[in-house]
């Protein structure tokens, strides 16, 4: 198999995390591409219409993309129960989505900031983009962190990649300010060999 990569993107870290974790990382070539919404990878794009990572490539049918789609798949291959029996199954993909959902919004102010010159950057936009990655953190820090303490999932691995995501690309903004709960977990989390070997680059 072979994954369109970025060391950046924090939906790509979230299946390498699962590569890491599942013991499914020789199984991948990793192949570097630098892609933008402006100017997208040829090869990327040939592989997936969207044009977006991560993207994977099997031998044995069509690529796959979105991370929660190989995500998913990598978990039934190596069946490592990352996304578990229900009822917990209900939690564990709310909790995926909202990590996406950080990352989604997090990679809207960085382009705003990047793709547009400056002084056609749209404040209320980016404004907006924030207070939806506030008040998913905020939510994660009051209704979350007994599951988030509970056996590893899938929804662990998308709120950790999304808030290293948010260290790394937005680091003026406080998010650990008044949930202690939630930056203990990170810490914690971020010291598993899979996050310390898929930090974000670049």
């Amino acid at each position: 198999m072979q994954l369109f990569y970025s060391p950046a993107s924090p939906f790509v870290r979230k299946v390498m995390v699962f590569l890491h974790e599942t013991g499914q990382l020789a199984d991948v070539a990793l192949r570097p591409v630098t892609t933008t919404a402006l100017n997208s990878d040829a090869g990327l794009m040939a592989a997936n219409p969207l044009a977006k990572l991560p993207t994977l490539l099997r031998a044995d049918g069509p690529a796959m993309y979105d991370s929660r789609v190989i995500c998913r798949f990598l978990d039934d291959r190596a069946k490592a129960g990352l996304y578990p029996a229900a009822p917990r199954l209900w939690e564990t993909l709310t909790l995926e989505a909202t990590g996406d959902a950080i990352m989604e919004s997090a990679l809207g102010i960085v382009y705003e900031r990047r793709l547009r010159p400056e002084e056609l950057h749209f404040q209320p936009l980016l404004d907006a983009y924030w207070a939806k990655v506030d008040r998913a953190i905020e939510v994660l820090n009051t209704r979350w962190m007994s599951h988030l303490h509970g056996p590893l999932d899938a929804g662990q691995i998308a709120v950790a990649c999304a808030l290293g995501y948010v260290d790394f690309r937005l680091p003026e903004k406080d998010w650990r300010a008044g949930r202690d709960a939630l930056a203990g977990w990170y810490a914690s989390f971020a010291a598993r060999p899979a996050m310390a070997e898929t930090a974000p680059k670049g």
